[in-house]
């Protein structure tokens, strides 16, 4: 029976480890042909307030009708005026609807705006 033996003073070549490559995350990928769009600004949450409220005003219009009222019933009920009491608590509930109609307008308007 023959065995296949390699000669002693020649070695197989060995694999050479080639050096890990380094992804720069703070810049886009380069591929040839493309153009990445430049990133848009970071916004923080001042800007992105006064954008949201320029675009629908009416929901935080109703957010702050419905504290005002809740926070005027509490102290109406705690006073022990109780009539008025639950008539701002309706008032609080009218505010809150408002605030969801307002939601869901803005929904409806952004959905149907066209796309730039």
């Amino acid at each position: 029976m023959a065995t296949a033996t390699t000669p002693v003073g020649q070695d197989q070549p060995t694999k050479v480890d080639s050096p890990p490559v380094v992804f720069d995350l703070s810049q886009p990928p380069v591929i040839e042909g493309f153009s990445p769009l430049p990133r848009a600004r970071e916004e923080n949450f001042k800007d992105k307030f006064i954008r949201k409220t320029k675009e629908n005003p009416f929901v935080p219009i109703g957010c702050l009708g419905t504290a005002g009222a809740l926070i005027y019933g509490l102290s109406a009920f705690r006073r022990g005026k109780t009539r008025q009491s639950q008539l701002l608590m309706r008032a609080r509930i009218f505010a809150q609807g408002f605030t969801v109609v307002a939601i869901i307008v803005g929904v409806a308007a952004t959905a149907l705006k066209p796309k730039q």
